[in-house]
């Protein structure tokens, strides 16, 4: 009967209590990190403000043949760079730069205030008209005339690809880097902006509307992360439903527990730990890859030298809370396993009855006279 006892334990918690909890432990981990203020408005601002000077640097940089081995790509650049305007210039020229440092970046700000839980929930909508607006602006325009006048002259290869581009309406296809008539690559390239800036929506909503919704003082990501820990119930009453049947004893009870969420824990902490590492390395090791020459380019190994902090930090912010999340519930078994020695000493601990010891009197002596 015992053994049939701990068969029957043994299979709730291996089939049904230790993948729940895998599984928990992930979606918990996930769930922190998806929700975080750190991860959806820190994190994007910060990539806002340094738009502009990594622009700059991937500007300057890809006029270099050191960094850029393909040579139209370089002739483009350096083209542009003749025209004495800068990315930033740029961007401050059209109103692109104003609108990212502010509407866009003080949205973000509203997002995090939501989810820490410094004020109600309220629709917060970014207006992308102000975008649509830099991308027609005069300046640009005026950017590409004179980038494209700098350009050597096309031959007749370089004509018929302009003549495709133009065909094309700017799909699929490459920019020669050759002067080829202007009025006609003027033409083809305002009709791809606008193209371009039609298919995108005026505005975008991060965060709707929430009528009648509660405050919450622990804020909106806290209270997410709160509730998802109940998520552990579920495992929890597998394997604790489990562990009652197998044991018999109160020691028992927690040695199997702590056992199994142990059993449960350490590998989705092993699994955290290397997904994580294995790509922050892989981010380091993408341009020294294999497969890497078939479909990249020097100038997307130059941009991802340098935002390549970026990728690096998404990655930490996603499995780090996994991490967390694993260890904790590695712990919480150790605690476990140490609660079930205690256990057991108190229960083998002889008792000391009280054993009441008479001294046989012995009879009084009669003195002989």
């Amino acid at each position: 009967m015992h053994i049939a006892r701990r068969f029957i334990g043994l299979v709730l918690i291996l089939f049904f209590g230790l993948p729940t909890l895998f599984g928990i432990i992930w979606a918990v981990g996930m769930i922190k990190a998806s929700v975080s203020a750190e991860f959806l408005t820190d994190l994007p601002r910060k990539i806002i403000a340094d738009i502009p000077e990594t622009a700059d640097e991937i500007f300057r940089e890809a006029q270099d043949e050191e960094y850029i081995g393909d040579s139209d790509t370089r002739t483009w650049f350096q083209a542009a760079a003749k025209t004495g305007i800068s990315p930033r210039e740029l961007m401050q020229k059209t109103g692109l730069l104003e609108w990212m440092e502010g509407e866009l970046s003080d949205s973000l700000k509203q997002l995090g205030r939501v989810l820490r839980g410094e004020r109600r929930p309220r629709q917060i909508v970014i207006d992308l008209r102000p975008l649509k607006d830099a991308l027609l602006h005069p300046e640009v325009e005026m950017f590409l005339e004179k980038t494209l006048a700098n350009l050597p002259p096309c031959d007749e290869r370089g004509l018929k690809e302009w003549a495709e581009f133009a065909a094309s309406a700017g799909r699929h296809h490459e920019l020669p880097a050759c002067q080829p008539e202007l009025a006609s690559a003027k033409l083809a390239l305002n009709e791809a902006r606008t193209r371009v800036v039609n298919e995108m929506d005026n505005e975008f909503e991060i965060l709707e509307d929430f009528h009648g919704f509660t405050f919450l003082p622990l804020g909106l990501s806290r209270t997410i992360t709160l509730l998802s820990y109940f998520l552990f119930l579920i495992p929890a009453a597998f394997i604790f439903l489990g562990a009652l049947i197998a044991a018999s004893s109160p020691a028992g009870f927690c040695r199997w527990s702590g056992t199994s969420i142990l059993f449960g824990g350490v590998p989705a902490l092993l699994l955290s730990l290397f997904v994580k590492y294995l790509s922050l390395w892989a981010i380091q090791a993408a341009p020294f890859s294999s497969w890497h020459d078939r479909w990249a380019s020097d100038l997307g190994d130059l941009v991802l030298n340098k935002v390549r902090w970026i990728p690096e930090r998404i990655a930490d912010q996603l499995f780090s809370p996994v991490v967390w999340v694993a260890l904790f519930v590695c712990l919480v078994g150790v605690v476990f396993i140490a609660v079930s020695f205690s256990v057991r000493d108190k229960a083998s601990k002889p008792r000391n009855p009280a054993t009441a010891t008479s001294t046989p009197v012995a009879p009084p002596k009669t003195e002989v006279k």
